[in-house]
């Protein structure tokens, strides 16, 4: 019985008497060789990949107005959609709209399930652990709201009162520090958060300022008063770590449209308002 390496290794035969000198010069010579080849053959990177497959694959709300939700004519609308179709035209690949929630939005990107992430995704040092980050490409408030008859002028009127929050967001870590003897009702996606305030379950809710103003307008009865302003937390691109050149790119791209003055009319179009001085 014997074993056969072939190619540039000797045949060993260990029935008979052979010196194994020789034999492990060859093993750390052809060792040597495959660490040289090796970076030739290393995978593109994930800008490589969307440039050559020609598609881009965004994470984006589709209940979550006025950065993501469904229009009437049952298309996604927003301004996370709008962001995402200028980056795909400036990249000149397809856009592939992948929609998520909010616990699930840095989940995609660790899984591969989604290339980057456009979805009203605030910066917090925890997530800098596991993704990271382009510039802010939009404006966002978090705010704790009410309705106007509800006695709360403050965090430490909010103790023992209900609030609606959806799982995983910035508004769920802000509002868990800053009103701590609040009881936080948690919610999977924005939805059901909104619905659960709009049916008596919770007193208030923390959201978006600007998600409460498209509120208002959907029911212009339900006099809402805001109770807290929890923070002001831009909107970032969401990148999977490791990707300098697409973050990168992505920040060309953006610095490119604030400054021909695309960011600010997709802010006008959907908040009503300018993108101001975005942080970098």
């Amino acid at each position: 019985m014997h074993f056969a390496i072939t190619g540039a290794f000797p045949v060993i035969h260990p029935t008979r008497k052979t010196s194994m000198k020789p034999i492990i010069k060859a093993l750390a010579a052809a060792a040597a060789v495959s660490m040289l080849v090796a970076p030739a053959a290393r995978a593109e990177t994930l800008l490589q990949h969307i440039v050559s497959s020609k598609t881009l694959r965004v994470a984006v709300p589709n209940d979550y107005a006025p950065y993501g939700s469904v229009g009437p004519d049952m298309q996604v609308e927003g301004i996370d959609i709008d962001t995402a179709k200028l980056v795909a035209k400036k990249l000149g690949v397809n856009l592939q709209l992948v929609p998520v929630t909010a616990p699930t939005r840095v989940a995609y990107l660790q899984t591969g399930k989604a290339d980057i992430t456009i979805s009203s995704l605030g910066k917090t040092p925890e997530r800098e652990k596991v993704i990271d980050y382009t510039i802010a490409y939009a404006p966002f408030f978090d705010a704790v709201f009410g309705r106007k008859e509800l006695p709360v002028k403050g965090f430490a009127d909010m103790n023992g009162k209900t609030i609606s929050v959806t799982r995983g967001s910035m508004q769920d870590q802000e509002v868990s520090t800053k009103a701590p003897g609040a009881v936080i009702h948690r919610y999977e996606d924005n939805n059901t958060t909104v619905q659960s305030f709009l049916s008596g379950q919770t007193q208030m809710m923390a959201i978006g300022t600007t998600v409460a103003a498209a509120m208002e307008k959907q029911h212009p009865g339900m006099d809402l008063g805001l109770k807290a302003v929890l923070s002001n937390s831009p909107c970032y691109i969401g990148v999977p770590k490791g990707n300098p050149d697409l973050v990168a790119k992505l920040n060309g791209i953006l610095r490119a449209a604030k400054a021909d003055g695309t960011i600010n009319a997709i802010s006008m179009k959907w908040l009503g308002a300018p993108s101001g001085d975005l942080p970098e």
